[in-house]
């Protein structure tokens, strides 16, 4: 069972206070570091000091540790044209020794767009459909030869596609409550599906739909990795809980319900539940960056149960 540590930086927080975060998930024995790429603070507060950009980040995480995973749920494509993104992706994988995850999504936050003066587009999907085809091809074309793209939104012209990731393949993630065109982008372009902030119930409905596209689409559904991203609140009791609930803006029942939060035992239970329905992996959405101390304690009385 993979456990990952997952950051909404948006929300307020340095470089610094990541790099922190970052090397306690590597030196407490997670999986991962990932974060969001957001530009505006989502909900109260002032979302001080600022933005962070998501691959500036990573490509400094990627020079300051040895071992973990590092990625996105989920880069925007509306950010980011694709060849400049996959230019991005394979230096950050090549600066950390192939380490490096993208999980890319249609955007959907059209504040930060207006604040930024980012364009957002109507037709999202679509051009996220065409992004995750010119990323990969421009990864997945062999060395010196081109790679070119004629689509409604984007076109390529005799790409040398260069550089080439450190890794044979960056894993791609994918992920949604899409009933549909999600599944089927899945089964094409991902090794991975994450399911956010989801039930079981929607959960197992949801892992369903992305088996069958997969199976129709040639693949074997167990090729994909199934995941879930879920904020996370545990506490050594009830007492602990309700205070790191209550960092956060959140209440501990809410929490318990819609989240992972309790006692260790109680999160370790949940955490079963979700596998019993496929989930193998698991994104810890951390919203307090300077509580280390809950690291601490997941990493100890969570992760140390799940093997």
């Amino acid at each position: 069972m993979d456990l990952r540590i997952f950051t909404e930086p948006q929300q307020g927080a340095t470089y610094e206070t990541l790099l922190t975060v970052a090397k306690a998930t590597e030196d407490l024995g997670f999986d991962a570091f990932f974060r969001s790429d957001h530009y505006v603070r989502m909900g109260s507060g002032d979302g001080l000091p600022g933005p962070t950009d998501a691959w500036i980040t990573l490509a400094g995480l990627a020079r300051e540790t040895k071992r973990i995973r590092l990625g996105t749920l989920m880069t925007a494509a509306t950010f980011r044209l694709p060849g400049v993104l996959a230019i991005q992706v394979a230096q950050v994988d090549q600066m950390s020794g192939g380490r490096v995850e993208l999980g890319l999504g249609a955007g959907w936050f059209e504040e930060e767009h207006k604040a930024y003066g980012i364009p957002f587009p109507k037709e999202k999907f679509d051009r996220l459909e065409e992004q995750l085809a010119i990323v990969t091809g421009l990864w997945g074309t062999e060395v010196g030869k081109t790679f070119s793209h004629d689509g409604t939104y984007y076109q390529l012209t005799d790409s040398p596609a260069l550089p080439k990731p450190a890794q044979g393949k960056v894993p791609v993630l994918i992920g949604g409550h899409g009933a549909t065109r999600t599944p089927r982008l899945t089964a094409r372009y991902a090794d991975e599906f994450n399911m956010p902030f989801a039930s079981i119930e929607d959960t197992e409905r949801q892992f369903g739909r992305v088996r069958d596209a997969a199976e129709a689409a040639g693949r074997r559904a167990d090729e994909l990795v199934y995941s879930n991203a879920l904020v996370v609140c545990v506490g050594r009791d009830d007492a602990e809980v309700a205070r790191r609930a209550a960092a956060i803006g959140r209440e501990a029942d809410e929490l318990r319900t819609n989240g992972l939060a309790g006692s260790p035992a109680e999160v370790v239970d949940k955490i079963g539940r979700y596998a019993a329905v496929g989930a193998s992996r698991f994104y810890l959405q951390v919203l307090d960056l300077d509580d280390l101390d809950h690291l601490e304690l997941i990493s100890a009385q969570v992760q140390s149960q799940l093997g």
